[in-house]
């Protein structure tokens, strides 16, 4: 297909600088093949597959650890970098001084960018962890300054997303790598179940995102992402759905480029418009992504 100048944003991508800041997560011996540094650079020289005709236009940055220095880091490399629009950071949401720590982050360099927050629940064992007093503290002040939060949970635990979802009508939710179904396993109906209720609450939307990482990485194939993507756009619709990388995560299962030709290939049969808000309507509206002068090449 010939590549268009309609944008493509990669709604979730990493990055990390090991000389700069640990990933003890990196220490998983499963991880090996991605613990080294990874920079905008990279990312720019690797995703050179076009979606639908359109090439990587613009991304959002997207936290790792559970570290306030880290967003602060990513959000001073957005405000000098041209392929980052936006940045899902990190604060304590436990903590009694939530408000202070938002205020220090949008007030800091790049904190124009900051659009969202993210928790990483799928490593809490508290079933009701999003319910929590605290936390429910701490998502209020992520609403009232007008941020938005990114839902990352495992598949059994989007009870907890659902409840959020209820409690927090005002507060808009991204449910990232969609809910993380048991792919490799080919169980899917009680994930289905889960998701078709979080998808009927309005203020909630989905990435399409960190799939090929749930199938088996060795031999998965685009017939086993489809009966996902199925769901996915029955349930939430192409202007609820956007497309993300999990770069540099997903080099564990196949790499940017054979995600991005696996998205085309699912594409096939959707309207342009549909495709338009997969590859970067969603995305744009949900992060506040504003067009701008910035370009690739300038430094």
């Amino acid at each position: 297909m010939t590549p268009t100048t309609a944008p493509l944003i990669d709604a979730h991508h990493h990055l990390w600088d090991l000389d700069q800041r640990p990933q003890p997560w990196l220490d998983d011996p499963a991880l090996a093949t991605i613990r080294r540094t990874f920079t905008p650079d990279d990312l720019r020289t690797t995703a050179t597959q076009p979606i639908a005709g359109r090439r990587l236009h613009s991304t959002v940055a997207v936290q790792c650890v559970s570290d306030v220095p880290e967003t602060e880091d990513l959000l001073a490399l957005a405000e000098r970098e041209p392929l980052i629009g936006a940045v899902v950071g990190w604060a304590d949401l436990t903590s009694p001084g939530i408000g202070d720590q938002l205020d220090g982050l949008l007030a800091g360099p790049g904190g124009a960018y900051l659009r969202s927050l993210r928790h990483l629940v799928q490593g809490e064992t508290d079933p009701e962890w999003l319910q929590r007093p605290d936390v429910e503290r701490g998502l209020a002040a992520v609403r009232d300054h007008g941020l938005c939060f990114d839902v990352l949970v495992r598949s059994h635990q989007l009870d907890q997303a659902i409840r959020l979802a209820e409690r927090f009508p005002d507060l808009p939710q991204v449910l990232d790598h969609a809910g993380k179904p048991a792919i490799a396993r080919r169980e899917l109906a009680d994930w289905e179940s889960r998701l078709r209720r979080l998808a009927g609450h309005p203020q909630v939307v989905c990435k399409v995102s960190g799939l090929i990482t749930e199938a088996d990485h060795d031999t998965w194939t685009t017939a086993d992402i489809r009966p996902v993507w199925d769901v996915l756009l029955s349930t939430f619709g192409s202007d609820r759905l956007m497309f993300g990388s999990d770069w540099p995560v997903a080099n564990l299962a196949g790499g940017w480029n054979r995600w991005a030709a696996t998205v085309d290939d699912l594409l096939d049969g959707c309207s342009a418009d549909e495709t338009s808000a997969i590859l970067a309507g969603t995305a744009t509206t949900f992060y506040r992504l504003t067009p701008t002068e910035r370009t690739l090449g300038s430094r």
